[in-house]
């Protein structure tokens, strides 16, 4: 077994004799990652769902991207919630609650008839459900994991392209083969028997395993250990002060400018699709081509943000990301929008963990939930206002042409601001 995915533990500090374990932390890590790709390929796959509920109800573009903008409102506000809960009660219970409560939003959501019913089945109590998934996975990670937080990160935000990968397509088959409705009762029988069950193997950190030897318990130095453990009681920033900091301001608006482009795509690319004549189950493969390529971009650039710097990484990343937006407004063929989601999904991917990463780096880990969760304040505003906006756009215009610019231009402004930002060299303990 590779010496960093296991640690050498000596039971007697005169024995020679070594005990190799595999290190609990990638057992958390491949539980995280599950969950997330169950709750991101829920809210991701919106836009697979969008024609059959535009069809269903008679509604116009703006309207119906006005059920996921209410979603992401009130999705903001849970992870504040979350954010809190995890720093006082660990993972384990509260990613059960959040199963049980997606499992019952998306089962009530397949028995709705109204239009109005899908605000309080959907925008309300799938929000709930699955608004602290981000604040916890990466606070969670990064409380494990030192000396590889960017790999960590990026690991387990990979869920969120994975679930795209994984969902959409079948969230697509469902559709058309039995419907909307059985699409989302499936959906929701699939929170229930997997999300729950990978909660169980969650702790919060490496504290709540009282199970594991002493060794493994303290802060290793040996320069081959990927997890530089953090002391029972990590340091940090008080959330008060923490608000007062540049970096916690710019790191807020680069997230309300990154989710606006990110759910006016993820929202619209399959209407969009089929609006050109793309058949919806190819149009749907272009948001699972962009899931796809995303899980290798999180992998890479997170890996990657731990020798160049998180600030070099990002920039990079919302470089690419205004460029494969103004590629999209050209993009007519399934080709042409298949190389948009290659380059999309490569610089989407990577753009969350060296900002992830940067929160930890800069804030420390004792408050990182609730740090994190009040981030979530401007993802929730950029995601609610991109998806309604270019709804609005399509509305007036007959087309997402200058939506699509819309979003090349703030994705511009988040590479001024990252270069604002700063990068300490290391946390020290306080």
């Amino acid at each position: 077994m590779p010496s960093w995915l296991t640690k050498n533990i000596s039971s007697d500090s005169n024995s020679k004799v070594r005990e190799e374990r595999l290190y609990y932390g990638w057992i958390v890590l491949a539980a995280l990652l599950i969950v997330a790709t169950i709750f991101f390929g829920v809210g991701f796959s919106f836009g697979v769902f969008f024609k059959s509920l535009e069809e269903a109800f008679g509604w116009t573009r703006a309207m119906t991207s006005g059920i996921f903008s209410v979603y992401m409102a009130l999705y903001a506000m849970s992870a504040i919630i979350g954010g809190w809960a995890l720093d006082r009660y660990g993972a384990k219970k509260i990613v059960t609650l959040m199963g049980f409560l997606t499992g019952l939003s998306l089962l009530l959501t397949s028995q709705v008839d109204r239009p109005w019913q899908l605000f309080i089945t959907y925008s309300f109590l799938l929000a709930i459900g699955t608004g602290p998934c981000y604040t916890i996975i990466t606070a969670t990670a990064s409380r494990w994991f030192v000396r590889r937080r960017g790999l960590a990160v990026g690991i387990v935000t990979a869920g969120s392209s994975l679930g795209i990968l994984v969902i959409t397509p079948i969230s697509a088959y469902l559709i058309s083969s039995y419907g909307w409705q059985t699409s989302y009762f499936a959906l929701g029988l699939i929170a229930f028997f997997i999300v729950i069950p990978c909660a169980q193997l969650l702790r919060k950190s490496p504290s709540e395993i009282a199970a594991l030897p002493r060794s493994d318990m303290l802060e290793v130095t040996n320069a081959d250990s990927p997890e530089e453990q953090p002391q029972s009681e990590p340091a940090g920033l008080p959330p008060l002060q923490t608000v007062k900091t540049r970096n916690f301001w710019l790191l807020s608006f680069i997230w309300l400018l990154f989710a606006f482009c990110l759910y006016t795509v993820t929202t619209h690319i399959v209407p969009h699709a089929i609006d050109l004549g793309i058949n919806p189950i190819q149009a749907a493969s272009i948001l699972a081509l962009i899931g796809g390529i995303g899980i290798l971009g999180k992998v890479v650039i997170g890996r990657v943000s731990d020798s160049i710097g998180r600030k070099n990484a990002a920039i990079i990343c919302t470089l690419l990301t205004a460029g494969a937006m103004l590629w999209l407004t050209q993009s007519s063929d399934l080709w042409m929008l298949y190389l948009f989601a290659v380059a999309f999904g490569f610089s989407y991917g990577g753009l969350g963990p060296p900002i992830s990463a940067l929160v930890s780096d800069s804030f420390g880990l004792r408050h990182i939930g609730l740090i994190l969760g009040l981030l979530e304040i401007g993802w929730g505003v950029g995601a609610s206002a991109g998806p309604a906006l270019a709804g609005y756009i399509f509305d007036i215009k007959g087309e997402y042409v200058i939506a699509f610019l819309t979003s090349m231009t703030v994705m511009l402004m988040s590479t001024v601001l990252a270069s604002f930002l700063r990068t300490p060299n290391s946390y020290k303990q306080r």
